[in-house]
């Protein structure tokens, strides 16, 4: 068995060996001819002059190798009970109709498709079936509003949407299609017509020869998958920008289906056959690589779960799903743990179920706090692993390699980079940091396959927010220490986007939102510890003077669901007399961050009014 440390050193010696390595378990229509090409002015790509599928070996090989009667999705929703299994086989059918019915309305490679689903597995269906056919998919977030949605037609201009009727909260339906329709009405762009499927709980109105049915188009003869190049999209994902203007993040085939499919096993330690779960939710990253994907990709079962970790009914649902579908390894974010600690804090409910089958508990998507993690390792006496990544990456860039090897943890650390990953830890000036001393995380270019190679439609964008900060670097925009060990300790966003419950979310744009009543004069957003969801957004809004603050706060709260989505958890609205400003007028959100969560922050030379720290001190710690 080979350790971690020699694993590492294999890729830093001979990266394109290591990857052509890992490439031999995809199954490729044309060999790539090398992994690493270089383009120069920093841009790089993996295995462009491949020809793959991914459908194809997420779906199709696995079925012609004799395994279309194994379980690939498990779908378990405790809010509608409703639960179904769907085998390898029956999923190539299922896929290979849509594919063919968007085939038959005009939809070819490189045309984008928008996906704006609730956790189903028509969603991962949807998503397969795009890439079965050289299209490019692009995954909003279910429930996402009407004008979220709209700037995300407009930069992908799709061919096409495919989206539920509604989704479901524990008490409540989400009507998805007026969302839907609202975003096309504001977009400039206008797709050529829409897919949707029709659910029990709440029927969409549709429009004749614009919207049609879910069933209707899967009624399509299959067809078979499109081989395309390894530097084709697979999809366009967008994230948080620090303008509040979204970040297309475009993953190339190739890289993607090697990448994802050597984490399986190295990092996550399952086997093909093996059910693996990350309850998440296919509009974000983690549900594109560790629902959909990799676990497809690798031959395991993996599981679509329409429910959350309280409340649908109690504090012990993943429990069960995790007894119930013998879950082995288990990825969720830090925030569900800590709701079920706060309903459940003893562990009652765990006590109900058999877990025996569970190896690993992984963690990501926002920082895993010490109290959380000891809680969950005392709870279930297994290895509870912490890892970090990015949407940018698309999977785990420090971790801890379990399928190597099960090295110590350290509690506030996600362990060790993983090949692939020559992450630095730098100092303003661009020198590296000593153990200990803090600085940005930044990852010696290129980046591995499975990575960003630029933004959709925006390269001088993608160079500006992640290469020109430290040349021949990627700026992960986290800043971080190592320690004597060399492991890496991530301590939190460098800029103004904020995570709220795993989410990326840009305070800019939840500014513009509070900005737009009259009364209000200037505002600023921040995130501020969460007990529950990591981070939630803070508002501080000054009126214009005379105006009035009656019901304001309200009002602001409520705009901020309806423009942003209620996924931004905006609730802490004060209005306050000033903001601390630079006498150029810049609004000193560091400082403001630093005074909410508590820290004695030092008053920057460059304040215009000191003064106005002293009278926001007692409101953001309250």
């Amino acid at each position: 068995m080979s350790t971690y440390q020699e694993v590492y050193a294999q890729w830093q010696s001979d990266p394109e060996g290591f990857w052509m390595n890992a490439a031999k378990a995809i199954d490729w229509d044309k060999t790539p001819s090398k992994a690493l090409f270089d383009l120069g002015n920093n841009l790089y790509e993996w295995f462009s002059d491949g020809m793959v599928n991914t459908c194809y070996n997420a779906v199709d090989r696995h079925v012609e190798a004799g395994k279309g009667d194994q379980v690939a999705i498990i779908y378990d929703s405790p809010i509608t009970g409703a639960k179904d299994k769907i085998t390898f086989a029956e999923l190539q059918d299922k896929v290979a109709r849509l594919a063919g019915g968007l085939a038959a309305k005009g939809v070819t490679k490189g045309d984008r498709v928008i996906i704006y689903m609730p956790m189903v597995p028509e969603a991962i269906v949807a998503m397969l079936a795009t890439v079965r056919i050289g299209a490019v998919h692009s995954v909003v977030f279910g429930g996402f509003a009407s004008n979220e949605l709209a700037t995300r037609i407009n930069d992908a201009q799709p061919k096409a949407i495919i989206a539920g009727s509604c989704g479901l909260e524990p008490n409540r339906t989400v009507p998805y299609k007026p969302l839907l329709d609202g975003a096309i009405e504001l977009s400039t762009h206008k797709p050529d017509f829409t897919v949707i499927l029709q659910r029990d709980a709440l029927a969409a109105e549709m429009k004749d020869g614009y919207d049609f049915d879910w069933n209707d188009i899967c009624a399509a003869d299959p067809v078979d998958c499109v081989p395309v190049e390894g530097n084709h999209p697979a999809y366009v994902l967008y994230t948080s920008g620090t303008t509040g203007q979204p970040k297309g993040v475009i993953r190339h085939t190739g890289g993607h289906l090697v990448a994802l499919n050597w984490t399986m096993k190295n990092v996550y330690n399952v086997d093909p056959g093996d059910v693996f779960w990350a309850a998440s939710d296919v509009g974000w990253v983690v549900g594109h690589s560790y629902i959909c994907y990799a676990p497809l990709i690798h031959g395991n079962t993996t599981i679509v779960f329409e429910g959350k970790p309280v409340g649908t009914p109690d504090p012990g649902t993943f429990w069960r799903v995790i007894s119930e579908h013998k879950v082995r390894s288990f990825f969720t974010a830090p925030t569900a743990f800590r709701a079920i600690k706060r309903e459940d804090p003893k562990g009652e409910y765990k006590k109900k179920y058999d877990l025996s089958c569970l190896r690993a508990l992984y963690l990501a998507g926002e920082r895993g706090d010490p109290d959380t993690i000891n809680w969950a390792k005392d709870l279930l006496g297994i290895p509870v692993i912490d890892h970090w990544w990015q949407t940018e990456l698309g999977y785990p860039a420090v971790a801890n390699p379990v399928g190597i090897e099960l090295l110590e943890t350290k509690l506030g650390s996600p362990a060790v980079p993983m090949p692939g990953y020559d992450i630095h830890v730098l100092h303003d000036d661009g020198n590296r940091c000593e153990a200990g001393e803090e600085g940005a995380i930044c990852i010696r270019l290129p980046l591995p396959p499975g990575t960003l190679p630029t933004l959709w439609n925006a390269e001088a964008r993608y160079e500006a927010s992640y290469l020109s900060e430290h040349p021949g670097y990627y700026l992960t925009g986290d800043g971080g220490r190592y320690d004597e060990d060399g492991y890496l300790f991530v301590m939190g966003r460098i800029d103004d986007v904020i995570n709220v419950a795993g989410h990326r979310m840009s305070t800019g744009a939840i500014e513009e939102v509070l900005a737009t009543p009259p009364a209000v004069a200037e505002c600023a957003v921040i995130g501020v510890p969460d007990e529950i969801k990591g981070q939630a957004p803070r508002g501080l809004v000054v009126v214009k003077s005379g105006a009035s603050t009656d019901g304001l706060a309200e009002e602001l709260v409520r705009l901020v669901r309806d423009e942003i989505g209620a996924v931004a958890a905006f609730r802490l609205v004060d209005v306050v007399p000033a903001l601390p400003k630079t006498r150029s007028g810049k609004i000193l959100r560091k400082t403001l961050r630093g005074i909410a969560a508590g820290r004695d922050e030092p008053v920057p030379s460059t304040i215009e009014d000191p003064g106005v720290l002293d009278t926001l001190a007692p409101i953001l710690r309250s």
